[in-house]
């Protein structure tokens, strides 16, 4: 077994093109470090609905240059096989460790492929990506992006010719010709052929961005704003000037792309202390709001003032911001669908079906919700909204950081704050409380143990709350395809256990529902919400253990 490890890793060593990750593995097998070697050499990143994404280093099973290379090729020869030849790649990157390399391989390969690639001037925020393919008339796209993962962590997301991320089987179909593809030294990799694309892409985003805001909408919030260390600033203030809003705030200690995103453990706004020097920088400078966005500027994060938390500040959950934009654009009279995936809070259905609009539940992702027909706007729990799916089939954390900022500008003229209008929604559709249960591992296992041990013995009461159905989702429903992940109803509640598609992680998304009957009866309703969500999480936990 060890030689057959050794002879793979120094067939890999011979064709890997990246000094640093040769030097890295030839080290290990100098030092005759199986253990480390095993760990790189186990299998192979998988490719799925989300691309490729991990930890960065040699091997297989790491994210480097010669992964990104076959993918590359991979991707290339799928399009090929769909009519692709001669047509245009477009490729974007964030400001990780590597991106720049990754989406130079990739325009290498798809010129080698007979395919035209260009390639964003700089990096930018993952929306503009997005954006761009549908702008230019390419087939495909291709982001080089972690999103909000851990600072040694990278990634590779696949977008086709709509400008959705891809679902099945074309997912299936690319992993099948990545596998495909023969020794690196095969792969024609030229040195130059593709395009560098000027800021007219950039432009014309921008251009688009104020389109989301009503004409003549008060633009008077004014705003403390982070990129946590990521490519948003420029972008999100070019934004915010079109419009014509206050100049934000800016956290300065996290305003420029860093790769090593030092003042945050996981540069995550919902991660604990993420959002420290946001709130810090806010009580200098009294602000109507906090926006922040995750480092490639997909996510979009919401702070309030609120004298009741600790520091004067409370984050808002991305389903309170989700349900706020659904009733602003409500009160905008727009007409279309909104979506959402079915890990997100009931309460947009009831606002869409009490507006008479359309709304659909999708799986988890943006790659299904804005592939809904005649969506007008998506969201989902995790900070992700689609607020201009015309423009971008993904969510984007600039267009809704305008569309929030629009939102607390009409409530402002009215005496008014984002959490009144929160109030409101209570009060109409009773109190939405929503959390989550979600478990980092080192272990994959760990995960699948927990999945099986729901399955084989499902909780019946869950803090006291009857289960009165229970569904395996890996058996797909009359509306959803199969996914792996599992859904209880319960008397006043929902439960949605399922594993991370990008991160290890189990996670477990809990809603509760309290009738409120009238407003001073909210506050009784938040603690009756916050005890059963506790006592949820609490059963569930013992019930999955984790």
């Amino acid at each position: 077994m060890q030689q057959d490890l050794i002879a793979r890793a120094r067939t890999w060593l011979a064709e890997d093109p990246d000094p640093e990750t040769r030097e890295e593995l030839a080290a290990l097998l100098d030092a005759e470090n199986h253990d480390a070697l095993a760990e790189r050499f186990a299998g192979t990143l998988q490719f799925g609905t989300a691309g490729l994404r991990g930890e960065m280093g040699a091997g297989p099973m790491r994210m480097n240059r010669s992964v990104v290379v076959r993918a590359a090729a991979g991707l290339a020869a799928y399009l090929r096989a769909n009519g692709g030849t001669g047509k245009l790649v477009v490729i974007g990157y964030d400001a990780r460790y590597k991106s720049a390399d990754f989406a130079r391989d990739t325009a290498a390969v798809m010129t080698g492929a007979g395919l035209r690639a260009a390639v964003l001037p700089r990096p930018l925020p993952t929306p503009v990506l997005a954006y761009a393919i549908r702008h230019l008339g390419a087939v495909a796209g291709v982001e080089v992006t972690a999103s909000h993962n851990p600072p040694r962590d990278n990634g590779y997301k696949v977008y086709l010719g709509d400008g959705s991320q891809i679902v099945p089987p074309a997912d299936a179909e690319i992993a099948a010709a990545i596998d495909a593809v023969g020794p690196l030294d095969g792969v024609p990799r030229p040195e130059s052929g593709w395009e560098i694309l000027g800021d007219e892409v950039l432009a014309a985003y921008l251009a688009r961005t104020d389109t989301v805001l009503a004409a003549g909408s008060p633009r008077t919030a004014r705003t403390v704003y982070t990129a946590m260390h990521g490519v948003g600033t420029s972008v999100l203030t070019a934004a915010f000037a079109r419009a014509g809003f206050p100049e934000p705030v800016l956290v300065t200690e996290q305003a420029d792309p860093d790769p090593a995103f030092p003042t945050v453990a996981f540069p995550n706004p919902e991660e604990p202390g993420a959002m420290d020097l946001a709130f810090a920088t806010a009580r200098r400078s009294e602000p109507d709001l906090i926006i922040a966005n995750d480092p490639d500027a997909d996510r979009c994060a919401v702070a309030v003032p609120d004298p009741s938390a600790e520091g004067g500040w409370r984050m808002l959950r991305g389903d309170e911001v989700g349900a706020l934009l659904a009733a602003h654009l409500v009160d905008r009279g727009v007409t279309g669908v909104f979506a959402e995936s079915i890990v997100s809070s009931s309460l947009l259905g009831r606002i869409a079906e009490k507006a008479g609009l359309g709304y659909q539940e999708t799986l988890t992702g943006f790659k299904w919700i804005a592939r809904v027909d005649g969506i007008r706007y998506g969201y989902e729990e995790a900070l992700g909204y689609c607020v201009d799916p015309e423009g971008v089939r993904d969510k984007d954390g600039i267009t809704a950081a305008l569309l929030v900022a629009e939102l607390a500008s009409v409530l402002k003229e009215r005496g008014r704050t984002l959490l009144d209008l929160l109030d409101d929604l209570a009060l109409e559709h009773g109190l939405h409380a929503t959390d989550q249960l979600s478990v980092r591992v080192e272990d994959l296992t760990v995960i699948a143990d927990a999945m099986r041990r729901l399955r084989e013995n499902p909780p019946t009461a869950l803090a006291g709350l009857p289960v009165t159905s229970a569904e395996d989702l890996t058996r797909g429903t009359d509306l959803l395809p199969p996914t792996d992940g599992l859904r209880y109803h319960l008397t006043g509640a929902r439960v949605i256990v399922r594993p991370s598609g990008t991160e290890p992680k189990l996670k477990c998304y809990l809603e509760v529902v309290v009738p409120v009957p009238a407003r001073d009866g909210l506050p009784e309703a938040r603690q009756t919400a916050a005890d059963l969500l506790s006592g949820i999480r609490r059963d569930l936990a013992a019930a999955a253990g984790i």
